[in-house]
């Protein structure tokens, strides 16, 4: 028959839109912009860093701050393959920050603002410094210069309970002057920078929906 070729055809384009539209129900459609899996880029640290948990090779947001073959080079990895998003450069700008924030909350005696990122038993504590000074007559006029320098000391993971612990030093500058009732500086100057040394533990269940990390442990 002369029509042969064309019925044939005509067979072949129907089934192709037979598959188009099995194959369209089954993977479904996209409107506008979706995100792969991962669009947001990484922070710009050269060609040879790599911020990901490689197996086989050095996670260099973990070796820039502890040796490679140390326990807490492992803690870190394993609290990455519980919290992927979990990066120790950005935890230690959010502990300079944090740092700040407590020594000044502190220091002119606002414990209301800084309570939640406390452990109870380091609160308590602040609010019987606090209040000393208070029974005293004594007041604190502080003004934070900066943070000279910040290094993260250890890091431990328990495996049972996913709790993270990270002890950090922080050499922090302000200045400091403590006056009595009738407002003369008793100790401490205004214009004086004072170099002060603390080494703080920060606490945090890996995994929780809760993004805050605690202060578990001070030690000047």
């Amino acid at each position: 028959m002369q029509n042969s070729p064309l019925i044939q055809l005509l067979v072949l384009a129907g089934i192709a839109v037979f598959l188009i539209l099995r194959l369209k129900n089954v993977l479904g459609t996209r409107d506008g912009f979706e995100p792969g899996p991962s669009q947001t880029p990484l922070p710009d640290r050269g060609p040879s860093h790599d911020f990901e948990v490689i197996d086989g090779g050095p996670d260099l947001d973990i070796t820039d701050h502890v040796d490679e073959d140390s326990d807490a080079a492992e803690a870190l990895a394993n609290m990455k393959r519980i919290e992927p998003a979990f990066n120790v450069t950005e935890f230690l700008g959010g502990a300079r920050g944090a740092y700040e924030m407590i020594v000044m909350g502190y220091e002119n005696g606002e414990l209301d603002q800084i309570q939640p990122f406390l452990a109870e038993d380091i609160y308590d504590s602040f609010v019987d410094g606090v209040a000393a000074r208070e029974d005293q007559g004594l007041t604190v006029e502080a003004s934070f210069i900066g943070v000279r320098e910040i290094k993260l000391m250890d890091a431990t993971l328990d495996q049972d309970t996913n709790e993270a612990e990270l002890t950090i030093r922080f050499t922090g500058e302000l200045t400091s002057a403590v006056r009595n009732s009738e407002g003369e500086i008793i100790e401490g100057s205004l214009t004086e920078v004072r170099r002060q040394k603390d080494t703080w533990t920060f606490s945090r269940h890996m995994g929780s929906d809760d993004p805050n990390w605690m202060l578990v442990s001070t030690d000047g």
